[in-house]
């Protein structure tokens, strides 16, 4: 018998320079696979790695920021940003990679995974969540 539970993977740190961005993003996709009800958190630098126009050719590292578009085919469709965070580097929803997802309960109708959140409500968010992992 399987339970499913809530898993909130909260993303702190800039997606290069470091293997945290790349190990969440696998461990969601693993969970996301086990139909897992994954949600994801990015917060401080952690914006940074849902951001537009990515390039890794100056640090010679494999850009895996189109991985992201993926999460939706694996129904990980509640990505939430905080506010706080976009706000302070200078960024706003514009500047994110635009992530989708097919809702099958509205006639596989597009869209948008990301949803730019306060600080509080992020707060309560993981408050409703059954496991939190920080990377």
């Amino acid at each position: 018998m399987s339970t499913v539970k809530k898993f909130c993977f909260v993303n702190r740190k800039a997606p290069y320079g470091t293997i945290y961005a790349l190990e969440s993003l696998e461990v969601v996709l693993i969970s996301a696979a086990f139909e897992q009800d994954v949600s994801l958190a990015f917060m401080d630098d952690g914006v940074y790695q849902i951001a537009k126009g990515q390039s890794t050719e100056e640090i010679g590292m494999k850009n895996f920021s189109p991985t992201y578009t993926a999460l939706g085919d694996y129904e990980v469709t509640k990505i939430y940003v905080e506010k706080e965070s976009l706000e302070a580097r200078g960024l706003t929803i514009d500047d994110l990679m635009d992530l989708k997802y097919e809702d099958e309960d509205d006639d596989w109708a597009e869209k948008d995974s990301i949803r730019v959140v306060s600080s509080e409500e992020l707060a309560k968010i993981m408050g409703e969540q059954d496991v939190i992992l920080s990377f």
